[in-house]
């Protein structure tokens, strides 16, 4: 496993102190630090480069440069081409947008499906725009005992009248990764379409969105240690057929005509500085295990191999918190907790302390100067499905590659106080 230590010097934010001891970002499915990259590549690009594209001056021409380079890049992390990569305000904005025009397909009596694991953001904008076709929405059940996907119940639920399945990929309040493979060929086998919510799983996860068979995938820059950006990734077949809701003098050519008005270019920015992060990661694991420089490969390769240490990284730590927090008598996790299938989750664990209210347990870590979540994150339907919407939720734990062991013990030497 490749030491990630080193990386953590890269992020200006873990030195931040509280209380005269370092912070700890345990709140990363809310969004994650930043490296120097990023902060380096925004301020470069808002004292260089201010301008509106397609200008025959030079600070016009950066900026072209800029969204060039970032489009190409999320392309090489997602395994898609730069010209299927659609860039928005954030992923629920691009959801809303991308379900207008899907439902304009939709006939009275189709069935669109949605799943209780999801984020409300791969829920709500599949009702709202079933709503105005009168198009039905059908949710499918989790197992409750470790908050997995009901397959059985996809399967009853699937039929030649559906039009879309929405699922998630990774569950942002448990963890739960889901076969969206497996799910993608089951919406393609009645002959709908599928869309997969990627924002909790492109952190932690190697993605190939071809090989998931997914028909559109959606995820976040900041949940990477990027800006506030959402990325929409789409089969060229469907952005070219499907009619955008856009101005008129917009380009009509992918991906411009779905970019709806001018873009965050300061963002775009920060998203090259996110992925030179990422790759450096890679390169580094490249040459302690393969001896040679993954650079010269290519991007998507230094990526790929970024995201594979990681994922072993997180693996190893989620173990280690998983164990601590089983020892813990007051506490209940949810989710995924067998060490055997660690392969089938993230490394974000969620659990309710028997005497404590959630939003009580997050306060005192905060004061403590650990950041975690409490409530029900936008997982309304999965925290209400577990029977903990009227009584506060639960706490989130999520964990990223420039977390450690010493974090982890400090959190549960603070819960052990309570």
């Amino acid at each position: 496993m490749i030491d990630l230590a080193p990386f953590r010097t890269h992020f200006p934010a873990l030195e931040l102190s509280h209380q005269g001891q370092p912070l700890i970002f345990f709140d990363n499915p809310g969004g994650t630090q930043v490296p120097q990259q990023v902060i380096e590549h925004m301020s470069t690009y808002l004292r260089r480069s201010m301008a509106n594209v397609h200008g025959a001056f030079a600070t016009s021409q950066r900026t072209d440069s800029v969204v060039d380079g970032a489009h190409a890049g999320l392309a090489a992390l997602l395994g898609g081409q730069p010209a299927e990569i659609v860039l928005g305000a954030n992923m629920t904005s691009l959801t809303f947008a991308l379900s207008r025009s899907l439902a304009r397909e939709w006939q009275p009596g189709a069935e669109i499906i949605v799943t209780t694991l999801d984020h409300d953001a791969n829920i709500t904008p599949w009702r709202m725009a079933a709503a105005d076709v009168g198009a039905t929405v059908l949710q499918v059940d989790i197992n409750p005992a470790d908050c997995t996907l009901d397959f059985d119940d996809l399967a009853r639920k699937l039929s030649p009248r559906t039009r879309l399945v929405a699922v998630g990929w990774a569950a942002n309040a448990v963890g739960t990764l889901t076969d969206v493979r497996r799910v993608a060929e089951m919406a393609h086998s009645v002959g709908a379409l599928c869309f997969v919510d990627a924002v909790q799983a492109v952190p932690h996860v190697p993605c190939a969105v071809h090989a998931l068979g997914a028909d559109f995938l959606a995820c976040s820059a900041y949940k990477f240690f990027g800006p506030h950006v959402g990325v929409l990734w789409g089969r060229r077949e469907h952005l070219q057929r499907l009619t955008p809701y856009k101005v008129r003098p917009a380009s009509d050519d992918l991906p411009w005509r779905w970019e709806t008005g001018t873009q965050n270019h300061e963002g775009q920015a920060g998203i090259i500085g996110a992925l030179e992060y990422l790759g450096g990661i890679g390169i580094s694991f490249a040459e302690q295990y393969y001896e040679r420089v993954a650079e010269a490969d290519g991007q998507r390769e230094s990526l790929l191999m970024a995201m594979h240490a990681i994922a072993d990284y997180e693996r190893t730590l989620c173990a280690y918190l998983l164990e601590r927090l089983g020892a813990l008598p007051e506490l209940t996790i949810y989710g995924i907790t067998d060490p055997a299938r660690l392969d089938e989750r993230v490394p974000t664990v969620a659990f309710r302390h028997s005497r404590v209210h959630p939003d009580a347990v997050a306060q005192h870590l905060a004061q403590a100067g650990i950041n975690v979540w409490s409530g029900h994150y936008y997982a309304l339907a999965l925290v209400e499905r577990l029977g903990l919407l009227d009584s506060g939720g639960m706490v989130r734990v999520g964990l990223a590659h420039y977390n450690t062991r010493a974090e982890i013990d400090r959190l549960i030497a603070a819960l052990e106080q309570l």
